[in-house]
Parts: C-alpha cells; sequence; structure tokens
C-alpha cells in the first residue's frame, strides 16, 4: 500500500510538471483568457455580497504605445530586458532596506509578477514564492522578453474587477493607466505624490532611450 501510495504521488507530480510545460508553452502564443486571481475576486464579491465585476480586454502589444511600454519598465522593473527574471540587484537592495526594520519593499520583477499573476494566486507564502519562482523560470525559457510584456499588461489587476490595461483605460481614464500599485493611488485627479511619480517616470523613460525588445539594455 505504502510503495502503490508513493508511486501515486510520483505520477502525479509528473503529471503537474508536465501539465505546467504545457500550459506556459500554450500561453506563448494564446491570450490569456482568464486567470486564478480574477476567479479569486469574483469569489471575494460574491461573500461580501458586492456587483460581480470582470472586466478584461486582451490587446494585442501591437496595439499598446510604446510610450506606455516603457513607463511599465522604468517604474516597475529597469533591468527587465537584461535580467533572466529574477534582478538580484534589486533584491539585494530589498533585502538590506528590510533588515532596517523599515516598511517592507518587494523586489518582484516583471517577469515574476507576471507569473504570479496568470498562474498562481495572491496570498504570501513561501510555498507559492516557490512556485512564482518555477514559473518564471518557465516563462523566460519559453516566452520572449516582449510576450511577457504583452501578457503582463493584459492581465495586471487595475482597479476592482478590471484587469488589463485596455479594460483600465476604458473603465477609469479613456486613456493609459499610472503604475505602479493602481490599486492604492488615484491619478484622476493627480494627488501630489502621483505628479511627482509621473515626474520622476518621464525622466527615467529620457535615461533610458528607445524600448527595443530584441537588444539587451545593460544598465
Amino acid at each position: 500500500m505504502i510503495k502503490r501510495f508513493f508511486k501515486y504521488i510520483l505520477k502525479l507530480i509528473l503529471w503537474l510538471f508536465g501539465f505546467s510545460i504545457v500550459i506556459v508553452i500554450f500561453f506563448k502564443w494564446v491570450p490569456v483568457p482568464i486567470t486564478p486571481l480574477m476567479l479569486i475576486r469574483n469569489i471575494e464579491q460574491l461573500q461580501e455580497d458586492k456587483k460581480l465585476v470582470l472586466k478584461h480586454d486582451w490587446v494585442p502589444i501591437e496595439a499598446i504605445s510604446k510610450n506606455l511600454q516603457l513607463a511599465v519598465i522604468c517604474s516597475e522593473d529597469q533591468n527587465f530586458l537584461a535580467h533572466n527574471g529574477f534582478d538580484m540587484e534589486a533584491i539585494e537592495k530589498a533585502i538590506e532596506h528590510n533588515k532596517k526594520g523599515k516598511r517592507i519593499r518587494g523586489a518582484s520583477s516583471i517577469s515574476q509578477q507576471t507569473a504570479k499573476n496568470v498562474f498562481l494566486w495572491p496570498q504570501r507564502s513561501w510555498f507559492r514564492k516557490g512556485l512564482e519562482t518555477y514559473f518564471t523560470f518557465l516563462i523566460e525559457l519559453f516566452w520572449s522578453k516582449e510576450r511577457i510584456m504583452e501578457v503582463y499588461l493584459n492581465s495586471i489587476e487595475m482597479g476592482n474587477g478590471v484587469y488589463g490595461v485596455e479594460a483600465a483605460s476604458q473603465f477609469w481614464f479613456k486613456k493609459p493607466a499610472i503604475l505602479p500599485n493602481p490599486l492604492r493611488y488615484k491619478a484622476n485627479p493627480a494627488s501630489n505624490y502621483i505628479q511627482g511619480r509621473k515626474n520622476w517616470i518621464v525622466r527615467q523613460m529620457n535615461f533610458f532611450g528607445p524600448l527595443d525588445y530584441n537588444h539587451k539594455n545593460e544598465k
């Protein structure tokens, strides 16, 4: 019985491993229709007796402004084009910052956030972080940087039940949304913090130069 049990567990692990690779390769070309986070948020809305809201309009990256893509890189992950999924410099800085007991600072790359948004759930745990690392490795292996950005911009949570830059643009502003952390900060009207953050991002975009996914930025 014990031998049979472990044999079953081994088969299950191998099946899940194979399925994870297949689904990552599948989404290399196919738009992501829905994510675990979207389903979780809908369940939360039902539990809280709130109106069900799910706005998610997929648009190809060719239809998304290069300025918006560059703004996201400059605000979220300036080493996106250079690293292989993990910005070790940012991680080291976050560790040193957090050791000082200040407000916790994250260091997740755009690739890590994409892996979490598309394949996993939002709660923090070492198990989920391990899966995030695994899926980050897979998407960096099978997807291009441009595809990672395309999926990221179409799956990021931009408000209550609003996902992706196109849905956010239509729902909130009728124009591109401002990153980062759109759940916390309002861009219309812009607070002093948002205005300052916007000015900083514009300066970073000027320093960064033209966006070229075929050229690794060596910042």
